[in-house]
């Protein structure tokens, strides 16, 4: 065997076994998550209970409290973490790969300015639609405007940075900045007028928190995030092709114009459904696909769907965390997700010193 076949056989051991440890993993803490609370059910109950709700096992009477917890108030809460967690980092690994840029994020292109400050506005100024419009219409007020405000600043900054049918990246990510800013004396204004109750509403949203994810959520949110979950991946191979650059991309038969309209449309449209439901929760998208190119390199056909088991293990986990340190409290997860993140991802950036290596 070549030096170079033994070494390609030994990266894509290490790619698909890194894939298959992080989905027994997303597993186990799934399972956990979901037995851990204010009531404790051991895994073996949870997996029975599982079972019985999906009619594969008869119902067992004398666990009918415990399905209650699990079926009703612990499994969408799990669902809604492991979509949140997963279309946050998938949706940093394709915009990081589009813009060959290690801080392009959901965050820094205006997709979670924009759902933020569209909730804001609903919540602080949206209290008078209550005597006006149907009850099921209000409660889906927010999630309706946190995403329409996240995908009309996506294309604001789109439209802003192309010119004659070609996107300018550092345009893009200049004009992100911009719309990130123009959010921010939005919800600064909307702050200064609201009340004490609106603020502490507003405050707890915009740190983040999975405290609504009942099933209507559930239903409503994620079959969106799914489409990005999905359809992301599908465009790995052109999104190596552009790492080599656009006009390369080109010239090897890629249309960079339809890839880069697909990555933000996909990408807006899973992260503005997933700030509709969870707030503003930072550094997932940024870091999970940072640390899975040191572990298994830049090659989208395995950064894809790593970045989707590790994003969800990632979320799974500080929610959990959360839900537990401050009980009978709840601690905002963007608190959780930073603090966990931060100092590993700075470990990580001392110990390989500088980005370069691995982009």
């Amino acid at each position: 065997m070549s030096s170079f076949s033994y070494h390609w056989f030994n990266s894509y051991k290490k790619q698909v076994s890194t894939l298959f440890v992080l989905f027994l993993a997303l597993i186990f803490v799934s399972l956990l998550s979901i037995g851990i609370g204010p009531v404790s059910i051991g895994v073996k109950d949870v997996v029975l209970i599982l079972l019985d709700g999906m009619g594969i096992l008869d119902p067992d009477e004398s666990k009918l409290q415990y399905s209650a917890i699990i079926l009703g108030i612990r499994v969408p809460r799990v669902i809604m973490a492991i979509a949140v967690g997963a279309t946050l980092a998938i949706s940093g690994a394709a915009l990081q790969g589009l813009f060959r840029n290690p801080l392009a994020d959901p965050t820094l292109i205006g997709v979670s300015s924009g759902s933020a400050f569209a909730a804001a506005a609903v919540i602080i100024l949206g209290g008078g639609l209550v005597a006006i419009l149907p009850a099921f219409i209000y409660s889906a007020l927010l999630p309706i405007a946190a995403f329409f405000g996240g995908l009309a600043a996506t294309w604001l900054v789109y439209l802003i940075s192309t010119k004659a049918g070609k996107t300018n990246v550092a345009t893009m990510l200049l004009a992100g900045i911009a719309i990130n800013a123009l959010a921010a004396a939005g919800i600064g204004f909307l702050i200064f007028t609201a009340d004490d109750l609106q603020i502490r509403d507003l405050t707890f949203w915009t740190l983040g928190s999975l405290g609504s994810s009942v099933w209507n959520n559930v239903y409503r949110a994620v079959p969106f995030m799914m489409i990005a979950i999905i359809g992301l991946p599908l465009l790995s191979k052109a999104m190596n092709i552009l790492l080599l650059g656009e006009s390369e991309a080109r010239h090897l038969g890629i249309r960079t114009e339809r890839i880069k309209k697909v990555v933000i449309t996909l990408s807006a449209l899973g992260i503005g459904s997933a700030v509709a439901v969870s707030g503003i929760i930072g550094f997932v998208g940024l870091v999970v696909p940072h640390l899975l190119r040191l572990i298994i390199g830049p090659d989208h056909r395995f950064l894809m769907p790593a970045s989707i088991l590790l994003g969800a293990l990632l979320m799974l986990a500080s929610d959990l965390f959360a839900r537990m340190v401050v009980i009978p409290a709840e601690l905002p997860i963007g608190i959780v997700t930073s603090a966990i993140g931060a100092p590993f991802f700075l470990w990580l950036l001392m110990r390989n010193r500088t980005l370069s290596s691995y982009l």
